[in-house]
């Protein structure tokens, strides 16, 4: 048998390549991390599960696939009842780079939330950053109340149209998701028509906007201990998301700054804006809010005292389970009106 001999420049090469990959350029609390030659690894530290649930919830859960070609899916939530009720479609939060519909935390406080605001719930996977920047998560937002639509007039899927009322459709997210909720309606406005989805109200639970001016809240707030979102977290997740040379005075960011979308544009729906007492957004909730109302909207905010940002679905203290019922009835009554 002939000999074998290895080059080895080659093995050096390939020594190289793989140091090179293992460099981690961008760590967001173990949630993400961006290696030199630009893979992307998302660690399980949140657990995925399936749309399973327990029978005492009576809650019903399944996953459905909006777009088979972006991998864009979506997990429904039905209580179990004999009427046609309200439906959210959500968005999850993560700074658009991290989370998913199936995250353990998303499923439990989504499934708590259809049975005791008695509604339905679309919670929608859209794609995420960096390998997807922003807008993608915006047109995925305006695809899936497309999809709804297409659904609404094929009445093709039962278990869906017999128990919506797709005359009470209400843009639901927190903190990134919040704000796709906004950018969503935003688009809708300049949609011929979504009929029969009739568009009710918007729900931004601490939306996750930014500017490059500092606000007191995020110089100054004190965090929680092991806060869901800190200053240089915040600032790494509009980097990675928003188009490549863009700063946090974007529009996407900041929707108060200048070129951004007229407010008078977005739908005349009500809003409910949720805002997290120790929360580093509280001033640019508070910011976005002042600015609707003087553009004429209907606006409404609630500051939670005690806790800090996505206490709904992170914090198991008393305090925030206390918060996360009151958040709860908040939401059923604003979408009882």
């Amino acid at each position: 048998m002939a000999a074998m001999t290895l080059d080895p420049s080659l093995s050096l090469q390939m020594t190289a390549k793989e140091s090179q990959r293992r460099v981690v350029i961008e760590d967001i609390d173990g949630l993400i991390k961006i290696y030199r030659d630009g893979q992307v690894e998302r660690p399980d530290i949140v657990p995925s599960v399936t749309c399973s649930l327990p029978p005492e919830l009576r809650v019903t859960s399944r996953d459905l696939i909006i777009d088979k070609y972006t991998n864009i899916w979506a997990r429904l939530y039905i209580p179990n009842c004999h009427e046609k009720l309200p439906l959210m479609v959500y968005f999850h939060g993560g700074g658009f780079c991290v989370g998913s519909a199936s995250w353990s935390c998303y499923h439990e406080f989504l499934a708590k939330l259809s049975a005791k605001a008695n509604c339905v719930i679309l919670s929608v996977n859209y794609r995420l950053a960096p390998e997807n920047p922003l807008p993608a998560a915006y047109d995925d937002g305006v695809k899936a109340l497309v999809w709804l639509r297409q659904q609404a007039l094929s009445r093709d899927n039962e278990f869906l149209t017999s128990k919506c009322n797709f005359s009470s459709i209400f843009l639901v997210g927190d903190s990134a998701g919040a704000n796709i909720a906004y950018n969503v309606a935003i688009r809708l406005s300049g949609l011929a028509t979504l009929r029969p989805l009739d568009l009710k109200g918007l729900i931004l639970i601490q939306p996750f906007f930014g500017g490059e001016s500092r606000t007191q809240s995020e110089k100054y707030m004190v965090q929680p201990p092991r806060s869901a979102l800190t200053l240089a977290a915040s600032d790494t997740y509009w980097q990675l998301s928003l188009p490549a040379g863009a700063n946090r005075d974007h529009p996407w960011c900041n929707p108060v700054a200048k070129g951004a979308a007229k407010l008078e544009d977005l739908p005349h729906v009500p809003t409910l804006v949720c805002i997290s007492e120790m929360d580093i957004l509280k001033d640019r909730n508070l910011e976005f809010c002042a600015a609707m109302a003087s553009a004429g909207k209907k606006v409404e905010h609630v500051v939670y005292k005690g806790v800090g940002h996505a206490f709904q679905i992170l914090n198991k203290s008393s305090v925030s389970q206390t918060r996360i019922n009151e958040l709860i009835c908040l939401i059923k009554s604003f979408i009882s009106r």
